[in-house]
């Protein structure tokens, strides 16, 4: 693997866009506007001066995604099948030592999560790092490192689907973020997209 560049943390980086936004209608969420921007480019913002290689998992609106310059990657099965699909699919392509995981839709992602993930990853020697907010996982905010792709392609070929218990099966770090009140604020719903703007002081 190559070394990682100054500046710049030893990881790859996906940012996971492949969902089917059912709770907003069907909307591509990355690609939806916040504050007159796709919410998308607030977390490549965050991520692209930080790791070494960004991702974006998609499984529609590819060359719009591609005009950030950056790979996209598609589940391998079709059918939107849920965040640890994408991080399946991203895997391969993965030029760091790590991969880190986060979702499109959280607008307010702390700049420090990547390593804050990573120091515990390694303190611990474990397999992957996930994210905590008041003792609750966020395991979409995940750190993990390549040699789990076999084990994450079986766990997805029995049908499960479920991160938080994947990442349980492995040896892990559980990270405290809870002084972070606003990093995990997923824009979900329509009632989050709002309540995120007034979070900005607006109406």
């Amino acid at each position: 693997m190559r070394p990682a560049e100054r500046g710049r943390l030893p990881l790859s980086a996906v940012v996971l866009a492949g969902g089917a936004g059912r709770r907003m209608g069907g909307q591509d969420k990355g690609l939806l506007e916040f504050d007159g921007r796709p919410l998308i480019e607030y977390v490549l913002e965050v991520l692209q001066p930080r790791v070494q290689q960004l991702l974006i998992s998609a499984n529609r609106n590819l060359d719009t995604y591609r005009r950030y310059g950056v790979t996209v990657v598609s589940d391998a099965q079709s059918g939107y099948q849920g965040p640890l699909a994408g991080v399946a699919s991203a895997l391969p392509h993965c030029q760091g030592e790590y991969l880190l995981s986060v979702p499109c839709d959280c607008p307010f992602l702390p700049a420090a999560l990547p390593s804050r993930l990573l120091a515990a990853l390694e303190e611990t020697d474990s397999d992957a790092s996930i994210a905590t907010y008041q003792r609750r996982a966020q395991p979409v905010f995940a750190l993990l490192r390549p040699r789990l792709l076999p084990a994450l392609r079986r766990y997805l070929a029995s049908g499960e689907r479920k991160a938080e218990n994947f990442y349980q099966e492995q040896k892990l770090a559980r990270v405290d973020c809870s002084d972070w009140p606003e990093a995990f604020f997923n824009l979900n719903t329509p009632a989050d997209w709002q309540q995120a703007k007034l979070r900005l002081g607006r109406p």
